[in-house]
């Protein structure tokens, strides 16, 4: 064995388990739906899966359809129009993304209730006193849930394709327009085309999103496959039935993750060499006014409305009801600490995987340590309720197997913060794993093998060369995780302890409850510790535009 391969193989080895605790849900998934029997099949086909499947297609297709429009659309009017505030709006279009698509259902519930203050503001322009006599439709439908998770999840497809169509050059936009095609017969013609699997790789983002969703569409009454799974086990304990539907639901995502990889295979349209970007087509008077109203609609609506609702009412609970609650503070308390843990847990994981790959970098045809660096980061693509029910049966292994070894009654991980952990740590792993391993790629060699010769070994190597290199990376993939953890609903409300809350299903609680007072003081804090990725976001896009 080479001293590269030796020194490799310890980290190696790591990422192997690493691959395997994230292989192990699916496989319980795939064992407990085979226990069940034909008829328990049966029931499944002729009762749930088609009104389940069936809402979640027309939502999906909703969606995508919004999430195009919107994204496309204010991505191309910050491109190819200059109109007074366009680089405010430019970065503030990314602003719905520092929200769950559960927070801004909850918002709107209480904003379109039939007594709440957007219909009764209506009434008293129209002259009504009643919500009798004149009333929005129900926002508690499918085509609510559509509005709702369209102008939060539309930011996928603007980033995306906001960066491709800056990358277009002038010289083809121009040609098409010396050839006597209209400004709009440009974009139809030309631009769309060339920045088509951006908007693909984007709607497949905003639609695994949609699939993971459980809070909103729960909120308005939509019976989609993840609130499916997790009625069938929560409400009937029926793990049988829950691990058939995540099945199910799991084709629908395998689906999306082709789709968005034919996205980025056709991503050659891009051109590398040097060119010059097209010019923003200055828009003055009636022009003007329109880009300002339509780039800012997709802000208001899915940013600003829900956002300025929820200091209304933690005002409200704050200076009127006399602060929050004792139980809304240990839920805080909760929170950060189970965030910063995963966070940690995490972005340790997935140093361990991007290490092992570039340890092992001159392997024959099958490289071991980026085939584990590819199967962990299958967790993101997971939904929430998918990958905690399949953890269920390997949690429950290592109960039994601990209890054997220390002779103690009782489970040990089922049921605590340590299995909360765990299924942060696979669902979010490939984001550390994505963003350190592209950190390393831009690290040159020559670095590694000068501190080889100097006599230092692999681990002095990382830690002292590689790391200090590493740590814009690895901050931005911490925060990320850390900020997607506080915000984490499915998985958490599936494997939380017994009186466990966390600002997610706090807010969840009180959203059932009706109480939308102390729920909106958690769906802020939520909020504001998503707002921080976002303006780093929005920085990085604004560098790339500028």
């Amino acid at each position: 064995m080479s001293p590269r391969a030796e020194r490799g193989a310890g980290w190696l080895g790591a990422a192997v388990l690493i691959a395997l605790a994230v292989l192990a849900p699916l496989a319980a998934l795939a064992w407990w739906a085979l226990q069940a029997d034909l008829e328990h099949w049966r029931h499944l086909a002729q009762n749930v899966l088609p009104t389940a499947l069936a809402n979640t297609a027309i939502l999906l297709l909703g969606v995508g359809v919004l999430v195009t429009l919107l994204g496309t659309g204010s991505a191309w009017l910050v491109t190819a129009y200059d109109f007074p505030g366009r680089r405010t709006l430019t970065w503030a279009l990314l602003l719905p993304l520092a929200v769950p698509t559960y927070i801004i259902a909850f918002a709107y519930l209480d904003l379109l209730h039939p007594i709440g203050p957007i219909q009764g503001a209506i009434r008293a322009m129209l002259g009504y006193d009643s919500p009798r006599q004149f009333r929005l439709p129900d926002l508690r439908s499918i085509y609510g849930a559509i509005f709702v998770l369209g102008f939060v999840l539309y930011p996928y497809v603007y980033l995306s394709t906001r960066v491709m169509f800056m990358t277009q050059a002038a010289s083809l936009l121009e040609a098409a327009r010396t050839l006597g095609a209209g400004r709009a017969e440009v974009f139809l013609r030309v631009a769309l085309p060339l920045a088509r699997p951006a908007i693909v790789v984007g709607v497949s983002l905003a639609l695994l999103e949609t699939l993971n969703d459980i809070g909103a569409s729960e909120f308005l009454g939509v019976q989609t496959l993840t609130v499916s799974i997790y009625s069938t086990w929560v409400t009937r304990s029926d793990l049988a039935g829950a691990a058939q539907i995540a099945l199910s639901m799991l084709a629908l995502v395998v689906a999306l993750i082709l789709l968005e990889r034919h996205g980025r295979k056709r991503q050659r349209y891009a051109n590398t060499q040097r060119m010059r970007p097209m010019q923003a087509r200055r828009l003055q008077g009636a022009g003007a006014l329109l880009a300002i109203a339509l780039g800012w609609m997709p802000v208001l609506l899915g940013f600003v409305a829900p956002a300025l609702y929820l200091v209304a009412e933690t005002w409200k609970r704050l200076h009127l009801v006399g602060g929050v609650s004792h139980q809304l503070l240990a839920g805080l308390g909760n929170t950060f600490i189970l965030a910063g843990s995963a966070t940690v847990v995490t972005v340790l994981c997935g140093l361990t995987v991007a290490w092992a790959g570039r340890t092992l970098r001159e392997s024959a045809r099958f490289h071991p340590g980026r085939a584990c660096l590819r199967i962990a980061s299958l967790g993101y693509a997971l939904p929430g309720t998918v990958l905690a029910i399949g953890l269920l049966t390997p949690f429950t292994l290592i109960d039994h197997a601990l209890a054997d070894a220390l002779n103690l009654d009782g489970l040990l991980l089922m049921g605590s913060m340590g299995a909360l952990v765990v299924a942060y740590t696979l669902r979010f792993l490939a984001m550390p794993a994505g963003g350190i391993e592209a950190g390393l790629s831009r690290i040159p060699p020559s670095l590694e093998q000068a501190s080889r010769l100097l006599g230092e070994n692999a681990a002095g190597t990382l830690r002292r060369v590689h790391l200090p290199l590493l740590r814009p990376a690895i901050a931005a993939s911490a925060l990320l995780v850390f900020v997607d953890a506080m915000k984490e609903l499915p998985a958490t409300l599936l494997l939380r302890p017994m009186n466990f809350d966390t600002l997610a299903t706090w807010l969840y609680a009180e959203a059932a409850r009706g109480t939308y007072e102390e729920g909106a003081v958690a769906a802020l804090a939520i909020v504001l510790a998503g707002l921080l990725p976002v303006i780093l976001l929005a920085r990085t896009n604004l560098k790339i535009g500028h």
